[in-house]
This record gives C-alpha cells, structure tokens and sequence, in this order.
C-alpha cells in the first residue's frame, strides 16, 4: 500500500511560528470506506481562512481543527480508490481533505467536484475557476450588486481572491482602485490586470490616496480588515456596499479585530456591509463556473501561481501567504 505524508496539527501556532504548531507525519494509505473515496494530491490550495481555523475560537464559520489531527486543506488530485458510485479512480478531482499526499474523503461533507477537462492549466481549478473565483463573483455581484460606471476599491488586491475581483470588476466595467503591498503589486494589477489605480499600503497613506483618486467608492472588496478598512470608509460613497470577504489582520489573534475606529462612517454615509459567504450561495444553487470560464476562454481573466514544490515545504508556502510575500494564488506541487 502507498504511504500518506501529512501534516499534523499538534499546537494553535503562535503568530506565524507553524513549524513549532505541525509535524510532517507517515501512515499507510488503506482502502476507503463505504461511500468514500481515496484522491491523491497533485497540488494543495494555501488558504487564508485556515488559519482562522489552526486558532481555538469557536465563533468562526467553521469550528476549529481538533488538536492532533491533519490539518485540513483543499486538494486538486486523482481517485486512486473509491468505494462511491460517481467516482472511478482515475477522475481527476478538487475537493476539502487534508494538507497531505492523500486524502480519504466522503464526496458530499467535502465537496468533492469531477473538473472541466477543456481547461488547459488544471491549476486554474483552484484560481480564477475555482473557489477563489467563485467567492470574488458572489461578493461583487450577489452581494455587493455593483453596476457599471462604479468605483470599486480592492483589497489584497494582488492575492487570489483580490486579483480575479479586480478583474470581474474591470470586467463588468467600473472603475477599479487595489490595495497591496509593493510598488511590483501594484504595477502587476496596473499593467497587468489593467486596473485603472493601484496604492501600495505599505509606502503610501492609503486614505491620502483615496482622496487624490476622487473618493466615493461604491463598493468595496474587503480581504483585510484594521487599517486598510479605517482608510477606505471616510472615502465611500453615500449608500456605498462593503462585502467582507476576508479579515486577514486578525487571522493570528484568538479574538479577531477590533471594531473599525471610523464606524461612526457606516452612519454618516448610510453605508450597507455584508459578509461573503460562498456557501450561503451554493445553497441556493447558484453557479459561477460558466461565466468565468467564458472570461478565461476570452483571455479576459487570468490568475498567476505562486508555486512552492514538495510536501515538505507546505509551511513555508503557508508563511508566504500569511506574511503577503506572494503575487496570486499560493499552491504546492506534491506530485513528486
């Protein structure tokens, strides 16, 4: 039988010190049991959220990864065994397992998705085709609703989820402003992705910014939380839309962010913020492969990799994506 290398989460890791929280562990891959499937990985998705889960809180949107455990991720690989009647091995498949070589899953609890053959770079599956992508599409239209003409302001606009939302926006045709952290970020999201205006938060005085650009922004992709969202308040427009996707300032903290310092501004500007939720739209039946797919097709929608080979350097992927040192999608390649 082949061996499966995962990692373990032993410790709630403090900061960014994941090598003294997960172990590389080996155990023998054995046949699934009834109504489950066996998937090998050929690359693993690095995930904001699931540091919110590596954490004790109980109020997030999933409970936390029980200690002892592997830890929890998602996969892009092969069936290599399956003992459910819509999967044969070989089916190349995404879906929620574990930060390991295999993964033994039951198809429904994890989401288990037979892939489009027609897409020539699997890895999009997980980028611009994927839940990235999907989560970037609900937020701007089923949330946020955004029309053309909008300003639309961005967040971590040069990561996963932030650049396919710069695109969509650019594509649905508003005006689109980023926020990352380099000038290299920001010249990738103007030259690039054709945004119209891109602040680099790390050199530049984002509200400053904001107000040379003319404010009034109408909706506002939110990846970040703390002081990017203090800066972008006072510059919304009147009856503007915040989505919240993510809140990565607080991902380390057991007890999240504090409230926004310029809340008084959701009053003032009669302003209406939501959380994104992908599943909350899934359960609904709603489908955003076919239009990013067309956008694919069209060359109109693309997604780079930031890409780290082996198993054994999952940590250090995770740590690049944590500490914003990455340009797109964060992946690792466990085919070797």
């Amino acid at each position: 039988m082949p061996t499966n290398r995962f990692w373990r989460l032993n410790e709630r890791p403090e900061g960014h010190d994941y090598p003294a929280a997960l172990s590389l562990e080996e155990q023998e891959v054995v046949s699934p049991p009834d109504g489950q499937v066996v998937v090998q990985a050929d690359y693993l998705s690095m995930d904001p959220g699931v540091r919110v889960w590596m954490t004790a809180r109980e109020d997030g949107y999933s409970p936390p990864i029980p200690l002892g455990t592997p830890m929890q991720g998602q996969f892009i690989g092969k069936v290599t065994e399956s003992a459910h009647p819509d999967f044969a091995p070989g089916d190349l498949v995404r879906g929620f397992g574990h930060w390991a070589t295999h993964s033994t899953v039951d198809p429904l609890l994890s989401g288990l998705t037979k892939l489009d053959s027609e897409i020539d770079d699997v890895r999009q599956h997980f980028g611009a085709l994927g839940l990235n992508g999907w989560t970037a599409l609900c937020g701007l239209v089923d949330v946020m609703d955004i029309k053309p003409g909008e300003t639309v302001l961005v967040s971590a606009a040069a990561g996963a989820t932030g650049s396919v939302a710069c695109q969509i926006a650019r594509n649905k045709g508003c005006r689109v402003i980023g926020i990352a952290g380099s000038d290299d970020k920001c010249s990738y999201l103007t030259d690039e992705l054709g945004i119209d205006a891109a602040i680099n938060y790390k050199t530049q005085d984002v509200d400053a910014e904001l107000q040379k650009l003319g404010s009034n922004i109408d909706a506002y992709f939110e990846n970040v939380g703390g002081k990017i969202l203090d800066a972008a308040l006072p510059n919304m427009a009147m009856y503007g839309k915040i989505g919240i996707c993510g809140l990565i300032g607080g991902y380390t903290s057991d007890s999240g962010l504090p409230g926004p310092a310029r809340f008084d501004q959701i009053l003032m500007k009669r302003l209406i913020i939501k959380g994104i939720f992908l599943p909350d739209f899934m359960a609904q039946g709603k489908d955003y492969y076919p239009a990013l797919k067309r956008w694919y097709l069209e060359g109109r929608m693309q997604l780079g990799f930031d890409e780290t080979v082996g198993i054994e350097n999952v940590l250090d992927s995770f740590t690049r994506l944590m500490t914003g040192k990455n340009t797109g999608k964060v992946i690792v390649d466990v085919r070797s």
